[in-house]
């Protein structure tokens, strides 16, 4: 009869310890000692252990790490109106990036027609020349229908030309090359900024004058704001804002840098400046008076041939007008097929734009130099990384 009576102590006690939340454990630890060997049939005591274990992992009070980790961190929490105009500018750059790309291909499309054009035309006019010399056809009317042709197409060629040379497609479409791919690096550069979190009304300032500097530095329209062509001296392209130092975020700024660091830095400065953009400078001041020199010898070419088609087949300057019309517009097509052909104004905006390039890590270096503050300044392992790279 012992086991019933066992059997009811036991449920007695369990039904005590279940019922009242705040004892458990202590009901439990009341248990006979003498229940200990007796061996029930369905009752599990490793169970019961887990059980009690987890009812007192409920009851736990929660610590203040887990608390935080499933509370939201408001301080950590992005600017709604800063995320927006982020956001708008991003949509923005994307938009100049293809309007830039598109743009460029026209301007290149530009360069390789108005030269095969101009090539044909002002080809066909000297052969016109030369056949209105030998007066195979016969007759007084032909000949002066073919004279009067050859001219008024060469001066047609002169006007083409001279429109050409004036607007330079090839430096218009390494322009727009150029913007686009400071446009993409814009675009990167934001998307950074809103993946490292808490962007600040600076990022957005900041942001602002990048793209707006863009946009002066490459002018889309031909009339008024079209960047000289051919300008008296050759300058460095520029096209970002004032140099700021800017710290990243969660990176010491002030860490590392020391004397002998900002002498060595001053160093490499003063080694692009003499060295690196002054050679990119006097490269692109040849390319530019080759340019010039092509852009006046092709359309004074044609103008010559123009006036030896004028005189063609008249008693006292027959022999001369038909060389001077004939070889002049040959000589033309040379000059022009070497100016556009090997795209000399490209050449000359690529130089500019790598001066440029050295001009900008001057100037970056030189922001973070200039100031005293070491807490503005930009971390130094990832500057050192930057200059290098």
């Amino acid at each position: 009869m012992a086991s019933p009576q066992t059997s009811s102590n036991v449920c007695s006690s369990s039904s005590s310890s279940w019922s009242r939340r705040g004892r458990i454990i202590r009901a439990t630890i009341n248990v006979p000692r003498r229940l200990t060997n007796i061996s029930l049939p369905g009752l599990k005591t490793k169970g019961m252990g887990e059980e009690l274990d987890l009812h007192n992992c409920t009851d736990r009070k929660r610590s203040p790490i887990d608390v935080n980790m499933f509370k939201r961190n408001d301080n950590n929490g992005h600017d709604p109106l800063v995320m927006a105009k982020l956001y708008a500018i991003l949509e923005a750059v994307a938009d100049r990036v293809e309007m830039y790309k598109n743009i460029g291909e026209q301007r290149n499309n530009w360069n390789s027609l108005l030269l095969t054009s101009i090539n044909a035309l002002t080809l066909l006019t000297a052969a016109m020349a030369g056949i209105a010399a030998t007066n195979v056809i016969g007759g007084a009317a032909p000949v002066a229908a073919l004279k009067l042709s050859s001219t008024i197409m060469y001066l047609s060629a002169i006007g083409m030309l001279s429109i050409m040379n004036k607007i330079q497609p090839s430096q218009l479409a390494e322009e727009q090359r150029n913007a686009t791919r400071l446009l993409k690096q814009l675009h990167n550069q934001s998307q950074t900024i809103i993946a490292m979190g808490n962007p600040t009304t600076s990022d957005v300032k900041e942001m602002m004058e990048k793209v707006l500097a863009l946009d002066k530095a490459y002018p889309l329209p031909l009339l008024g704001a079209m960047l000289e062509k051919f300008p008296e001296n050759v300058e460095p392209a520029v096209w970002w804002p004032e140099q700021r130092p800017r710290q990243t975020k969660g990176l010491d700024g002030k860490k590392g840098w020391n004397g002998m660091l900002e002498e060595e830095m001053r160093e490499i400065s003063c080694a692009m400046g003499n060295k690196d953009e002054a050679d990119y400078l006097r490269l692109g001041g040849k390319a530019l008076k080759l340019n010039k020199f092509l852009a006046i010898g092709g359309p004074v070419l044609t103008g010559l041939a123009a006036l030896g088609s004028a005189f063609v087949g008249s008693p006292n300057h027959g022999s001369w007008a038909v060389v001077l019309g004939v070889v002049a517009g040959a000589l033309a097509s040379v000059v022009n097929t070497i100016e556009h052909g090997g795209q000399v104004g490209m050449v000359f905006e690529m130089y500019r734009s790598n001066a440029g390039f050295f001009r900008l890590m001057e100037e970056s270096i030189e922001s973070n130099l200039i100031g005293k503050d070491m807490e503005r300044r930009e971390n130094v392992e990832l500057f050192e990384m930057k200059v290098a790279l």
